[in-house]
């Protein structure tokens, strides 16, 4: 199917109610002023009016499936403890203990009983409550009437998917998602284990982060390597609060490539991760996809799994999701691919791309995370071992893989550019309508409207 956009075909598949249109936002042709990206007053103004009053994502349930499991969440200069509760709901705490304020957990996960304060020994359960003062017999009683429980945030689970927010009065997560938290849910990614986790600081905003997620406009020039297996001219969907979707199809060229009927090495590797062999393949490039989709089918009802739920559009391709203020989640049925767009806590020109790969384990022959992932065969996608983050500083090549490392190079770029008096604004074309949707959002929140 393809559906006709802006001044070119775009294919999406064949009809499904998943693949459906949202209904059209019109976001303005404004020109943004380039300081967002450098100016400490914008950043200062973006930690008051939108980090701390939107929905972040702080972790993912398959990190926290027993009592005492817990997640540090660090976000700016704040810190937070996203722990599984005794009664099985999950809890999000100020990682700071109300007596001299030092933070109670280092570590980035792990599992504890309750916790205890480094400095002085104080000892709090899970829902944060305190349960000891060391030498509560020295402190006036009118001290300790100020409050010696941590202070908790609001936490609420969307489709295995942990979110906090720091605003009370803050529509509940599924509601500010939208049609994004069922679309999600298709997925089901509380059934799914962490097999990668990498966070690397970029020397650029991190709006420029998003922006270059966000679009795939830059692929042919920025990843040429990409446009022998990927359409670059694909469906757009936004959606309210700033949500946004865009379907990625895999296994097929890009139409800047029409003539193209060879069936690459890229495409064969998709194929042979759908179970087809590559070698006797008889199709052409432009019958791939198709193939790929009709192969996974056919696994899953071997298998018993239930693909059913899925259009012909999710099997082979990737949907990607934006999710305001600073998450794009790229969905497969096997796995999903989470990107954080950190701020950095000081410097309006630096943020950490935190990167986690989340896998379904089925064990059936030919089934494992998609070869374009770059796993390697070393990585245990059982959900036996919970990898730790690794951590890669700045001016560091981040080792994410070509495309990602290609990303890491061009933004501080980009980023030097946006300063410039030359410069006066991004020009975005419909290609990079998710970037305008989401610039449009933030200025609501730093206007007041939000």
């Amino acid at each position: 199917m393809t559906v006709g956009f802006r001044g070119w075909d775009i294919h999406i598949g064949a009809p499904h109610p998943f693949n459906d249109r949202a209904p059209e936002i019109d976001n303005g042709t404004a020109r943004p002023d380039p300081k967002r990206y450098y100016d400490k007053d914008i950043m200062a103004a973006e930690w008051d009016r939108v980090w701390t009053r939107t929905w972040l994502l702080a972790a993912v349930e398959a990190d926290l499936r027993e009592t005492g499991d817990f997640v540090r969440f660090d976000i700016g200069h704040e810190s937070f403890i996203v722990v599984r509760a005794e009664d099985g709901t999950i809890k999000a705490h100020y990682n700071v203990c109300p007596h001299r304020g030092s933070r109670l957990v280092l570590s980035d996960f792990g599992s504890l009983d309750g916790f205890t304060c480094p400095f002085h020994s104080w000892q709090f359960d899970l829902d944060g409550q305190n349960t000891r003062v060391t030498d509560a017999e020295t402190f006036e009683p009118a001290v300790l009437c100020h409050g010696t429980d941590l202070t908790s945030v609001r936490c609420e689970t969307v489709a295995g998917l942990v979110f906090i927010t720091m605003r009370d009065d803050l529509l509940p997560v599924r509601e500010w998602l939208g049609p994004v938290a069922d679309h999600l849910a298709l997925y089901d990614p509380a059934s799914m284990n962490v097999i990668h986790h990498k966070q690397s600081d970029w020397g650029a905003n991190w709006k420029g982060g998003v922006d270059a997620f966000y679009e795939l406009y830059h692929l042919h020039s920025v990843h040429p390597q990409t446009q022998c297996v990927m359409d670059d001219r694909t469906q757009i969907d936004l959606y309210p609060n700033g949500m946004s979707r865009q379907f990625v199809p895999f296994a097929q060229p890009s139409p800047r490539y029409p003539d193209q009927q060879t069936v690459n090495p890229g495409i064969q590797m998709m194929l042979a991760d759908a179970g087809i062999d590559p070698e006797s393949f008889e199709g052409t490039a432009q019958d791939s996809r198709a193939a790929i989709q009709a192969a996974k089918r056919e696994r899953a009802a071997k298998y018993g799994l239930d693909y059913d739920k899925f259009s012909d559009t999710q099997l082979s391709d990737s949907t990607i999701y934006g999710i305001f203020p600073n998450v794009q989640i790229g969905c497969h049925p096997e796995a999903l691919f989470i990107h954080r767009f950190l701020p950095h806590p000081t410097d309006p020109e630096q943020f950490t791309y935190d990167n986690l790969i989340l896998f379904r384990h089925v064990d059936a022959p030919g089934y494992k995370a998609p070869a374009w992932m770059g796993l390697g065969d070393e990585v245990d996608t059982t959900g036996m071992i919970r990898p730790d983050i690794a951590r890669v500083p700045l001016g560091v090549p981040p080792e994410l893989g070509e495309v990602l490392d290609q990303d890491s190079e061009l933004l501080p770029i980009v980023q030097q550019g946006a300063k410039s008096r030359g410069f006066k604004g991004p020009l975005w074309s419909y290609q990079e309508g998710r970037l305008r949707h989401f610039h449009t959002e933030l200025d609501r929140y730093l206007s007041g409207e939000k």
